[in-house]
């Protein structure tokens, strides 16, 4: 598996404290954002293994570095379908939040998420950010941490601990699995 390109996190603590930075990413026609302290790295797609009797939107995990890291298709996990994988495709490396475990010290977990296209990293002041609605969105609300607007447009920013919750998705693994037990 081939790195596209490493984002390093150091640099944002530079920046002054009004502005905020976001990496932005295409699913389909819609741009994205992600807050850059989450990103960890972009690589190509490719080399993922599948994993049975999981969610329609967990496409399989990644060897990186050693770890087995998840990937979710962001399309599939917004009920848009499956992603058409293009040369442009790739899977960005998130930290989130993990649920902590009685004796384990680490709480962040990595996730790889499918984007169609990776765009820009843009600075957005908290000025230029409106709150999520509450309809009229092609997501759910609750996976949307604000609309960033950028050159007279709309960014949907993610809350990604919600997009990519654990124990959520561990929730819909089990329910998969429970139709699979029904259909035998």
């Amino acid at each position: 598996m081939k790195q596209a390109s490493t984002v390093e996190a150091s640099p944002i603590g530079e920046t002054s404290e009004d502005q905020h930075q976001y990496l932005t990413f295409q699913i389909g026609k819609e741009m994205f954002a992600v807050g850059i302290l989450r990103i960890r790295e972009i690589i190509e797609y490719g080399n993922l293994t599948t994993v049975p009797m999981m969610p329609e939107f967990v496409r399989g995990v990644i060897n990186l570095r050693g770890s087995v890291v998840p990937v979710i298709d962001l399309s599939s996990r917004f009920g848009r379908g499956e992603s058409t994988i293009n040369r442009r495709s790739c899977i960005v490396i998130l930290e989130i939040d993990a649920p902590r475990a009685a004796n384990d010290d680490d709480t962040l977990q990595q996730i790889g998420v499918i984007v169609d296209a990776v765009s820009e990293v843009l600075e957005i002041a908290p000025a230029e950010i409106e709150p999520a609605p509450g309809f009229g969105a092609r997501i759910r609300p609750d996976f949307i941490a604000g609309m960033g607007k950028v050159q007279g447009r709309f960014v949907i920013l993610l809350d990604v601990q919600h997009v990519l919750d654990i124990g959520e998705m561990a929730e819909l693994a089990s329910v998969v699995d429970g139709w699979d037990d029904d259909d035998r």
